[in-house]
């Protein structure tokens, strides 16, 4: 009797390192949602725990065996891209000593607790020695992984956006900031002013209408669930994708447009082919694809003056008079343009400016060209030098993100890159669903939905992230529909 071919050992293989995977997310979910402050040191040896068994598998030498035995397969393009991500897996864990990938995980677990009482307290002071710890693990890690030629930066760009480099994303940037300072400039001369809401929004409120734009936007409810958190995430795949939102009791906007940000990545891994699941070919193709329906969600989708004829319904039956009660001024409030200081409430032409800071910083973090104990006062610098605001808080500045505590070096681009593909996909899906506004301003997402289900969810890993993008909208990607997007829409919104 024969035994397991070689495609179904590998594949078996590498449903067990994805296990792992959703359990480390898990993991981080309970941490940020349930888990008591306490439990910080012992989920630091529970994450240890799990990286260090989830190496063992990556590194297998099982797992070059098979792959070598298929190196001359005749594969479907589902199983081909299996076997060159297990390729890819293998390589970068043998390249990886098991305790660097342990101490990685230990430590970013512990700093989340570090940095969630350093923003509390406004203390950058407190957070800094266990962030240069993990600079230095992700200076190590860059080096064990760094191809030939490679920066140390790139090594680590390549988990999130494959085929992407810091040089590239450079360029892209320069193409990008003087739109987006022109802009912001006509419309502070512009002498318009946008309406605001007026009144208090409570946490029940706020929640309960949360979940209501969850059944809008067509979130299985039976596959997900919503939470609050300090940092709005989404987590899990296919079967169990977690949300969580934050509350401002001042101001529904944030809570709103959090929600609707993390359903565009929930679903999105909802919507991943069920027969890949657990397998690379049925993953996510990157993070900027990921960022590109979270973003194409929130912005062109919701913050549209059609859904607004929807939403503005919705605010009015769950809190009455809000301040902004027709369409038109709920339009306006929700696109004001404003400096602030957060990145997350940070209206759609002041984003990438807080984007490109991020990248600039944290490049010079993994380069050494700036060290953790000055990262403060750059950060501070910086920011007086792009936005005219002096930060007056660590919890406004250095501190706001989640990300640099969870060890995410190089993801911060990939929101830029989601708001490039997103405009693109806008432009497509427009010409999909040419009705598109009059179901919006309805509350009808689902035709939306099923030609994104059809031309990126299901699609996972089959292309590469920019091939994936340019097959649905018919050429490659550029950051020009972005600025047209951008000057079209405020342009009319500040008369410019």
């Amino acid at each position: 009797m024969s035994g397991p071919t070689p495609y179904a050992e590998l594949t078996a293989h590498l449903r067990g390192i994805a296990a792992l995977d959703q359990v480390s997310g898990l993991l981080m979910w309970d941490q940020e949602t349930q888990m008591p402050i306490k439990g910080a040191a012992q989920r630091a040896e529970q994450n240890a725990a799990v990286a260090s068994a989830r190496h063992a598998l990556a590194g297998a030498p099982a797992l070059a065996d098979w792959i070598a035995e298929l190196a001359s397969a005749d594969l479907d393009p589902a199983a081909a891209v299996n076997v060159a991500e297990a390729a890819r897996i293998h390589r970068r864990a043998t390249r990886l000593p098991v305790t660097l990938a342990a101490d990685l995980a230990r430590v970013t677990a512990e700093a989340f607790s570090v940095w969630q009482m350093a923003r509390a307290a406004g203390t950058y002071a407190d957070f800094a020695p266990i962030l240069g710890r993990i600079v230095a693990l992700k200076r190590a890690e860059a080096a064990c992984l760094a191809e030939s030629g490679q920066s140390a930066y790139d090594a680590l760009l390549a988990d999130f956006e494959p085929g992407m480099t810091s040089e590239e994303l450079a360029l892209i940037f320069g193409r990008l900031r003087p739109g987006l300072t022109s802009l912001r400039e006509r419309i502070a001369e512009s002498g318009w002013s946008m309406p605001r809401f007026v009144g208090g929004f409570g946490k029940a409120g706020q929640v309960a209408l949360a979940r209501r734009l969850g059944d809008v936007f067509g979130y299985d409810w039976d596959a997900g669930r919503l939470d609050l958190a300090t940092h709005p995430s989404s987590s899990g795949s296919n079967g169990d994708v977690r949300i969580t939102t934050r509350v401002n009791e001042g101001d529904p906007r944030e809570c709103v447009y959090s929600t609707v940000h993390e359903l565009g990545h929930a679903l999105y891994e909802q919507g991943l082919d069920p027969e890949q699941a657990m397998l690379p070919a049925g993953m996510a193709a990157s993070m900027g694809v990921h960022e590109s329906q979270s973003r194409l969600f929130e912005n062109q989708l919701g913050r549209s003056r059609a859904f607004c004829e929807w939403l503005v319904l919705a605010l009015g039956a769950q809190f009455g008079a809000t301040g902004v009660d027709m369409p038109e001024s709920l339009y306006a409030a929700v696109n004001a343009v404003e400096t602030g200081f957060i990145r997350t409430e940070a209206d759609e032409v002041h984003y990438n400016l807080h984007v490109m800071l991020r990248f600039d910083l944290e490049r010079a973090l993994v380069a050494g060209d700036l060290e953790v104990g000055d990262l403060e006062m750059a950060w501070n610098d910086r920011f007086l030098a792009d936005f005219g605001l002096e930060v007056p808080a660590p919890r406004l500045g250095v501190l706001q993100d989640v990300h640099w505590s969870a060890g995410l070096f190089g993801y911060f681009p990939t929101y830029s890159l989601g708001n490039i593909y997103s405009a693109e996909l806008h432009v497509a899906l427009g010409r999909a669903v040419p009705d598109l506004d009059e179901l919006l301003a309805i509350g009808e997402l689902r035709p939306a939905i099923d030609w994104l289900r059809e031309n990126i969810h299901r699609k996972g890993r089959l292309l590469a992230p920019r091939a994936l993008i340019a097959e649905a909208c018919g050429h490659e990607p550029t950051e020009a529909a972005l600025l047209e997007y951008l000057e079209r829409k405020y342009g009319a919104l500040y008369r410019l």
